[in-house]
């Protein structure tokens, strides 16, 4: 763990210096950067970003992480926000290609809907870079920055398998958005570890027809993943979230005791823990998440949610900065994967993740320097 800590932090600091070696030193300040030479009339943004909503603390940090690495290395960046709205998001895009933009990067918040707002930047001969979740059903998407999806299920759904206590534990599951990529890669992650475990009896589906009817296949086409996603999907939303488990555990079927539940982040792990922690009949719970938001890194130092998966948002940034940077100097980005959209083969830079659980908060997070010790109780 120590040496993917320091692996962590030589990453963002050999890109750090990257960057700042790409910039011009006698530029003047723009709104969230600065321009770069030789760019027509020395107006215009250069970079624009387009992140779903900041009404969530992860998108903020990105926010944040692009402003901060962007404007060090000299660059001019926009970035705006599409509260969960394709039309907001689509407007968004439009506004940036009419201030100048060169490379549009892009974290849509459903990736079939956004597929029409890239393909306007694409016709203006702008590069798009989808950031963390693929726009799909497209040829507009030029490359993909993304942490490791699949990998991220694995570890959501590995942790509840080492944690399940004994065969006959009931297994809740929630998922994400219908309407994101990601949220298929997630459970098909999941499902991967969790259904061995399923089919011998050590977990019971508690909340999911669709799952049961499916339990004995290992692996699922992505329209039974569709149908199990249909049914027990968040949106992520934490209202919905805990709607859905208020729901489940009232339900006359409801399977109770000691427990496991897939939480597809963090948001709606805190809603769904508050649920299942007010129910008198639960002993105890297991409960998974992922992006580290500084609330459920209180929550699993208080007891109240199990694990979440650390996706080093610094890194997933500088990723998409160093590709935006070699697009601007004409030059062709390193990739290490593809990920098909629908429509092609889209070339991609994965970014790994990690566990944290109690145990390794401090490690993790604070020594890493993504967090202050300051910022939580009871470290």
């Amino acid at each position: 763990m120590k040496r993917c800590i320091v692996s962590l932090i030589t990453i963002i600091a050999l890109v750090a210096v990257m960057l700042v070696g790409c910039g011009n030193n006698n530029t003047n300040k723009g709104t969230s950067g600065s321009k770069l030479e030789g760019t027509n009339e020395g107006s215009g943004i250069q970079v624009g970003i387009v992140l779903p909503t900041r009404d969530e603390p992860r998108w903020l940090q990105d926010q944040a992480q692009f402003n901060k690495i962007l404007g060090d290395a000299g660059f001019s960046n926009e970035v705006l926000f599409s509260q969960g709205d394709p039309a907001i998001e689509k407007t968004n895009v439009e506004s940036l290609i009419s201030k100048g933009i060169k490379v549009l990067i892009i974290c849509p918040h459903d990736g079939a809907a956004a597929a029409a707002a890239v393909q306007s930047a694409k016709d203006e001969g702008i590069t798009v870079i989808s950031y963390d979740r693929l726009v799909t059903g497209t040829e507009a998407v030029d490359y993909y920055v993304t942490f490791d999806s699949f990998a991220v299920g694995v570890a959501q759904g590995q942790y509840l398998v080492d944690n399940a206590k004994g065969k006959g534990t009931p297994l809740y599951l929630y998922a994400g958005a219908a309407t994101d990529n990601n949220a298929f890669i997630f459970f098909d992650g999941a499902w991967s570890v969790l259904q061995p475990k399923i089919a011998d009896g050590t977990f019971v589906i508690a909340n999911s027809s669709e799952a049961e009817a499916l339990k004995d296949k290992a692996k699922l086409t992505r329209a039974e993943i569709s149908e199990i996603v249909g049914q027990v999907t968040t949106n992520w939303d934490f209202n919905v979230a805990k709607s859905k488990a208020e729901a489940d555990l009232t339900s006359s079927e409801a399977l109770k005791g000691d427990v496991c539940v897939l939480a597809p982040n963090d948001g709606t792990s805190r809603s769904i823990a508050d649920v299942f922690a007010g129910d008198t009949d639960i002993t105890n719970y297991v409960i998974t998440g992922q992006d580290c938001e500084k609330a459920s890194v209180q929550y699993i130092i208080d007891g109240k949610q199990s694990m979440t998966v650390f996706k080093d948002t610094r890194i997933l940034a500088a990723d998409s900065v160093e590709m935006a940077v070699k697009v601007l100097e004409g030059e062709k980005p390193k990739t290490t994967g593809v990920y098909n959209n629908g429509n092609k083969d889209v070339p991609a830079k994965q970014t790994a993740v990690i566990v944290v659980e109690k145990t390794n908060v401090k490690e993790s997070l604070i020594d890493s320097g993504y967090y202050e010790a300051g910022d939580f109780t009871g470290l």
